[in-house]
């Protein structure tokens, strides 16, 4: 039997939200290049997309927004639930339960009105606790602003300035789907059980927290702190290399090519940032780092991924680094609650086997012998 460690290379379902292609570097949500919808399209116009098939009409705009802005507001029993956790618990954890509680009455199946809600219902989390690990009053929603605004209104109380709105809603819309990821898949695997919705959230929450799957971003920026300037690039990356370390931001599980979610990004930060000397050390760190991998490891395709120029636009925005990957959750709840939306309509229970490669008993004694 083949080696289907980490399942690489099986095919679990039939999808019509995304196709991501490797080889050619080619990120498509339901027919539409990912890389235009992030340049040209608002959250709630690719959040319509992924959960129905179709973009929303012109005149369907106003009243969409408003529906998804009309579900910010969490019950009283989520806040109560957040406020009686520990201080120091990591927000990712936080999530996880407040989506836990906030679910705990969901029905089979899930449905659209369950998907908007949770969506909506994230950034309030995440800004809710945020501020309450800072020591100030939590921002209260506000429901005239768009999905991306608002989460940066609550965040600091203060309207956001456009161009930031603009460089975290192309984030935010090019990393909401990506196939079958190992959150998504999990959030499938729970869905197929008949479980509700709020339990297949949770589980891909847990999934998203690991360090090899939402965490990157946050290293990334580590090790552009740590390099500091553009002149200590090569220095810095060679004794990485050297060391046996992996350079944060650099290749990928899937993409032999540019990320081209990468590129969507890049495109936003030069809009954003101009001679910013942050986004000139980000650039010029990507230039050096490539040119030694290539070195290092030839032949390996290692690419610049899209957590690297995530990093730089959730810093050039002014998300703090302990919310990266809850931010990252907050767009992924998208293609997670379109995936289980997806798999409860053509159900059937995930069940892979194994192979077995322990020891065996000695042979049994039959009646014969005895």
């Amino acid at each position: 039997m083949a080696n289907t460690r980490g399942l690489e290379g099986v095919v679990a379902a039939e999808t019509e939200l995304s196709l991501v292609d490797g080889e050619r570097g080619h990120l498509v949500f339901r027919g539409h290049w990912a890389r235009e919808l992030a340049r040209s399209r608002s959250f709630e116009d690719v959040a319509h997309l992924l959960w129905t098939g179709r973009l929303p009409a012109p005149e369907e705009a106003a009243a969409w927004q408003a529906q998804m802005a009309a579900a910010r507001t969490l019950p009283e029993h989520v806040y109560r639930v957040m406020d009686a956790l520990p201080a120091g618990l990591d927000m990712m954890s936080v999530v996880r339960t407040a989506v836990s509680a906030l679910g705990a009455a969901q029905d089979w199946p899930p449905s659209l009105a369950d998907a908007i809600r949770f969506t909506a219902a994230v950034p309030t989390i995440i800004a809710y606790r945020h501020a309450r690990n800072e020591g100030r009053s939590p921002v209260a929603p506000r429901p005239d602003l768009p999905h991306v605004a608002n989460y940066l209104y609550m965040l600091t109380g203060r309207h956001p300035a456009p161009d930031h709105v603009r460089a975290l809603e192309a984030y935010l819309v090019i990393t909401m789907e990506h196939g079958m990821n190992a959150s998504t898949f999990t959030a499938r695997v729970v869905t197929s059980t008949q479980s509700d919705m709020a339990s297949a959230l949770s589980a891909a929450i847990g999934a998203m927290k690991g360090p090899l799957h939402g965490g990157a971003p946050a290293g990334v920026m580590d090790m552009l702190e740590q390099i500091g300037t553009p002149e200590r690039a090569e220095s810095w990356i060679r004794s990485a290399l050297a060391r046996g370390e992996r350079l944060m931001g650099f290749g990928h599980r899937v993409y032999k090519t540019t990320d081209p979610r990468a590129l969507a990004l890049r495109d936003v930060v030069t809009e954003l940032a101009g001679e910013d000397p942050w986004f000139s050390l980000a650039t010029q760190v990507e230039d050096v780092a490539i040119r030694l991998l290539e070195e290092h490891k030839p032949g390996r395709r290692l690419y610049t991924n899209v957590e690297y120029w995530a990093a730089a636009v959730l810093r050039a925005v002014g998300i703090p680094k302990p919310l990266y990957t809850a931010t990252f959750t907050a767009s992924r709840t998208v293609g997670w609650t379109a995936h289980i939306l997806e798999q409860a309509a053509h159900n059937r229970l995930i069940r892979p086997q194994s192979v077995y490669v322990g020891p065996m008993p000695a042979a049994p004694t039959t009646p014969e012998e005895a």
